[in-house]
């Protein structure tokens, strides 16, 4: 039996995207940037998913910004930052590597000063430490930078109370939702948020196309030069499969939001009380059963001896999984996450992250193995 749990990591792709594609790639292929009726056609279909996607979240098609997924739109934001006049940026050591990275080599450069929120014992950003951040740095610019939801351990944040924070400092806010956007509602009027990111294959559609939103009363500078697509926000043609994709995959998760928020928690809340019967010692890291991202599990084991090899054992089984991250799986270097909220490192911890497509009977099957490898009875 082949079981994939990690959809934190990247999801298959819906067929109705699929076959939203297809026809583009067969009959759209002119530059969007050409003045003939090639490329008019072309331009009209991105303009066209520009205004659906703007209206998934309440925003003006003017906000909207196609990238080549989160990571580069997370980038645009903090790198720019500077033009706004930032010289202080705020973020939390548990952020994706996009931002924690990103920042750090600002701050290297001497661009900016960069703040680490606290986290409560569970994981959550702790909101007094955010205000006494700004508090103690009123007298710089800053950019607060935080995600929705964290992509390890599911944490969720209350982006409205940190947009309330920001606003009352005076601060720019931006966060990274690649975890959340089209598994959450958003209104980004009510959020009253500056920037927010957005990556297309963590909700069923295609690799390599995500957007930015901007707020209309912001504005920056491209990183990418050479051209003026997106309103000279972006160079380079316009990835028009990957937006059509993008766009049809948002379409169908908010078609089915309520079905799919139903199923998947369904599915996270099976496994942990399966894992709790089975591995009484077992810990989840986080707060799974609190304020959580349905789609992410994080699992501490009590074996330590298990911990290099069992990811290859689960593998071998069948089952993909992630020991973290899986931007950084390979770097032979434990999750900065776990490191940061205080979790046992010496004990092995996996990440199970779940879509619309995953089954009870894949959730059965997995504790199985589980029970294998860990030899219980």
């Amino acid at each position: 039996m082949r079981v994939y749990l990690d959809n934190a990591a990247t999801t298959a792709m819906d067929q109705e995207v699929i076959e939203a594609i297809i026809p583009v790639m067969q009959n759209d292929f002119g530059n969007p940037s050409s003045i003939h009726s090639f490329g008019r056609s072309a331009r009209s279909i991105i303009e066209k998913s520009r205004k659906q996607v703007a209206n998934y979240i309440n925003a003006t098609p003017a906000e909207i910004f196609f990238t080549g997924g989160g990571t580069e739109a997370d980038n645009m934001v903090l790198r720019n930052s500077i033009e706004l006049g930032v010289n202080h940026i705020i973020t939390s050591p548990t952020e994706h590597h996009a931002v924690i990275d990103t920042s750090q080599i600002l701050e290297k450069k001497g661009e900016i000063k960069l703040s680490l929120v606290k986290h409560d014992s569970k994981g959550y950003v702790d909101l007094s430490s955010l205000e006494e951040l700004l508090e103690s740095n009123k007298d710089k610019k800053t950019l607060v930078s935080l995600m929705h939801a964290n992509n390890e351990i599911g944490n969720k944040l209350s982006l409205k109370k940190v947009a309330e924070l920001c606003k009352k400092y005076k601060a720019y806010f931006h966060s990274d939702t690649v975890q959340t956007m089209s598994h959450y509602e958003f209104d980004v009027r009510d959020l009253d948020v500056d920037f927010i990111t957005c990556s297309a294959h963590k909700f069923h559609g295609p690799k390599g196309v995500g957007f930015l939103f901007i707020n209309q009363n912001v504005q920056i500078k491209p990183i990418i030069t050479g051209g003026a697509q997106e309103r000279n926000m972006r160079a380079g043609t316009e990835n028009i499969i990957g937006i059509v994709g993008l766009t049809k995959a948002m379409e169908v998760a908010y078609r089915d939001l309520a079905e799919h928020q139903n199923h998947i928690q369904g599915i996270k809340t099976y496994m942990i009380e399966l894992l709790e019967k089975t591995i009484p010692s077992v810990s989840f890291n986080g707060d799974p059963k609190g304020d959580s991202l349905y789609t992410v599990l994080n699992v501490t084991f009590p074996n330590s001896e298990m911990d290099e090899m069992l990811l290859y054992n689960f593998d071998i089984e069948g089952i993909a999984v992630s020991g973290g991250s899986a931007c950084s799986s390979g770097s032979n270097v434990g999750s900065h996450v776990l490191k940061s909220i205080g979790t046992d490192m010496t004990k092995p911890a996996l990440r199970f992250s779940f879509s619309k497509y995953t089954t009870k009977k894949e959730i059965d099957y997995t504790i199985g193995v589980i029970k294998e490898l860990f030899s219980i009875n």
